[in-house]
């Protein structure tokens, strides 16, 4: 099975797209959305948290507090680097184990960190970048996460750069138009992916959407 690693900047539309393969019938395993599971009460993630970081990371009824920590992350690298070595080998076996679990042509692996994590890009067959302007991102991010500028801004400068993801890309899809241009892409993407998956060919020179 042909497997895309999706990935994107934050705010750049990766669920979006994400959500237009699903109408295809592309299965995918998303990282964040394991991570999510992986540190709800009882699980491994949230008790290895626990256990690197301390119960101060916890709300009054022992849930973690997602928002508290996510700031304290973007501002402290190094806290960032420590979470993610504790969370990263959970989330890429439980990402593994569902795309062995696929049975389809090609499946997705949505994985917002794929560029910054090779064990992540060893998982997948090519890279798919969902892109869009900086300018955007950020407009995104103040209306649809109520963050100011001033966080907005660092939440950015803790991912690697456009350039980067750009360069390590297979295929780029640009998300700046509507909606309807969007799923006039992911089509585009959908048949392009399942002539490499029948023809067994994951190397083949990518595409750049527009």
């Amino acid at each position: 099975m042909l497997k895309i690693g999706l990935t994107g900047g934050i705010a750049s539309g990766k669920s979006r797209v994400e959500q237009e393969f699903a109408a295809l019938g592309v299965p995918a395993a998303d990282a964040d959305a394991i991570a999510q599971e992986l540190t709800t009460k009882g699980e491994a993630g949230l008790r290895a948290l626990i256990q690197g970081l301390g119960a101060g990371i916890l709300d009054l009824d022992g849930n973690l507090d997602r928002r508290r920590l996510r700031e304290r992350l973007f501002a402290d690298p190094a806290l960032r680097r420590q979470v993610e070595d504790l969370l990263h080998p959970l989330i890429l076996g439980r990402l593994k184990a569902r795309l062995d679990a696929f049975q389809a042509p090609y499946a997705l692996a949505v994985i917002p960190l794929l560029i910054e994590s090779p064990a992540s890009r060893a998982l997948v067959d090519r890279v798919l970048v969902v892109d869009c302007s900086e300018d955007l991102q950020l407009r995104r991010l103040m209306s649809r996460d109520g963050e100011t500028e001033l966080q907005a801004r660092a939440i950015l400068a803790a991912q690697a750069p456009r350039a980067t993801r750009l360069e390590a890309a297979d295929d780029i899809l640009l998300n700046e138009g509507d909606e309807a241009t969007l799923r006039h892409y992911v089509s585009h993407l959908h048949k392009f992916y399942l002539e490499l998956a029948a023809a067994g060919d994951p190397r083949r020179p990518g595409l750049r959407l527009p």
